[in-house]
């Protein structure tokens, strides 16, 4: 009787291998890395974004294999430093997943912590700006490698330009285009590097409020466990560590939503305010503009994927599910503490053991976050400074067998050294993030990548795309002006009051 039922069982049951493969099937179809095939025609759209529907500057692309890939050229001979964007060698290619990882690691880095924060002061104001910044941030991100790109006599896409400093030579000139690009990139990467290492000292001094340990000293030994970022030569390691901090990220939000979802029936749905207090909606709309940031890696990301024709799916898909996630943690992590939100919001968890939990893997992830902005800030140092005479100052740091020469892991070393005592200088977390959001995030993010489509696509573009481009122009201004007085006016009133340690 047994096995009859067991076998009647089977028969009505489908195979467990069969069925999670069949499931696995129907996700990969809606996943970036079939884009292209469920699109045949994508590397037609491929940096299309916004021409006319006349427009037939990329219908001579001609497609190889079974597979249609996308035909591009690169214009920068094989010297290994071109054409890969800010920074990576074009030797070093990574798949559309690889770059999904580091723009992942971009937009939903450690800045999460403070999106509870935000809608404390902005209310649903601070939440659909989550939302709207998402997609203004991606379509700047698709025209900003848009404008990488010509179109030959042949009518093939040629990559002429592999950086943002080389969009930004073109549109104000060589000298002052490079300097003013190259200093703004540099405070952004910089700060984010900063920023990470505050944040470390903040969660260990909450996981451990009555130690012997302070901040600083914790921020120091935060620093000191950077070090080994040093010696990272390659855009394929940083991603693999960007991989290992998304699974950080994945752990920590199903430990968080959990959290909140238990407190369920505690959740102060009349305290989300529909008005805006001028004084304190700009540092959150500065938080998150912050958090969206990645154009800065998306030459680099672009010119070193293997395929970037499915550049375009890539950046749709990891926007939408970093609008979708901030959207829901921000809401729902007020929704849980209301006014009592704190900057980082796992200072807000009760017990001492769950908090110490969370904050040390929020460490954790926070640690793997630094190299991505640190490699990228090394790159654009190296490229200023260090190609070599008699394009730079001073020499190449490389040796010719590709190790790196003494004296630039010390300047490398040195640079980990420099972010760790500015992170002791400057602590007010939230605040700071909002004051760089304001200011160089709006300039790299809103107004520079469409005033660069302007510029270098006007004449193909509709005029729709031109009003959108002044709009979005418009609203970085407006966002960047009225951020930075109100983010200044409160890092002075936190000075006044003094550091907290």
């Amino acid at each position: 009787m047994a096995s009859q039922f067991f076998s009647r069982l089977n028969m009505a049951v489908p195979p467990i291998g069969a069925t999670l493969g069949a499931a696995w099937t129907t996700v990969r179809s809606a996943l970036p890395d079939s884009c292209v095939n469920s699109q045949p025609d994508e590397q037609l759209h491929f940096a299309k974004f916004g021409r006319k529907p006349n427009d037939t500057e990329l219908s001579n692309l001609q497609s190889s294999g079974a597979g249609g890939s996308l035909q591009r050229v690169d214009s920068f001979g094989d010297d290994e430093s071109c054409g890969g964007g800010e920074f990576g060698s074009s030797r070093h290619k990574i798949s559309e997943w690889q770059a999904g990882w580091n723009v992942t690691n971009a937009i939903q880095g450690m800045f999460v912590v403070s999106l509870p924060y935000a809608v404390l002061h902005g209310g649903y104001w601070a939440i659909t700006a989550m939302i709207g910044v998402a997609y203004i941030c991606c379509y700047t991100g698709k025209i900003l490698v848009d404008c990488l790109y010509v179109t030959n006599e042949e009518g093939q896409l040629v990559r002429v330009r592999d950086t943002y400093v080389s969009i930004a030579e073109e549109c104000f000139g060589r000298r002052v285009g490079a300097r003013i690009v190259n200093t703004a990139q540099l405070i952004e990467l910089l700060m984010t590097c900063i920023l990470y290492v505050v944040l470390c000292g903040d969660l260990m001094v909450g996981t451990f409020p009555d130690g012997a340990i302070d901040t600083r000293s914790w921020m120091m030994i935060c620093g000191i466990l950077l070090l080994p970022c040093s010696f990272l030569k390659n855009l394929h390691h940083v991603s693999t560590l960007s991989f290992w901090c998304t699974m950080a990220h994945v752990v920590i939000n199903v430990m968080i939503m959990g959290y909140c979802l238990l407190q369920a029936a505690t959740w102060g749905w009349s305290q989300v305010s529909l008005r805006i207090n001028i004084f304190t909606f700009p540092i959150s709309l500065g938080i998150i503009v912050f958090s969206y940031t990645s154009q800065i890696f998306l030459p680099a990301l672009e010119g070193n994927m293997s395929d970037p024709s499915k550049f375009h799916c890539m950046l749709n898909w990891s926007h939408v599910a970093a609008a979708i996630f901030k959207s829901l943690f921000g809401y729902v992590g007020f929704l849980t503490w209301q006014a009592t939100t704190q900057e980082v919001i796992t200072n807000n968890l009760p017990t001492k053991g769950f908090k110490g939990v969370v904050n040390f893997i929020l460490v954790v992830k926070a640690l793997l976050s630094y190299p991505l902005p640190y490699y990228a800030a090394l790159d654009l140092l190296e490229r200023a400074f260090f190609k070599g005479r008699p394009d730079t100052t001073f020499p190449r740091m490389w040796a010719l067998d590709g190790d790196l020469k003494v004296w630039g892991l010390a300047l490398r070393v040195a640079l980990v050294v420099f972010t760790t005592a500015m992170a002791i200088s400057i602590p007010h977390f939230a605040i700071l993030m909002g004051f760089i959001g304001s200011f160089t995030g709006t300039m790299l993010s809103f107004i520079w990548p469409c005033y660069f489509h302007l510029k270098l696509k006007g004449p193909t573009l509709d005029w729709g795309t031109v009003a959108y481009d002044c709009f979005v122009i418009f609203l970085g201004v407006l966002f960047g002006v009225i951020g930075i007085y109100y983010s200044f006016r409160a890092l002075v009133e936190k000075f006044q009051i003094g550091l907290p340690f």
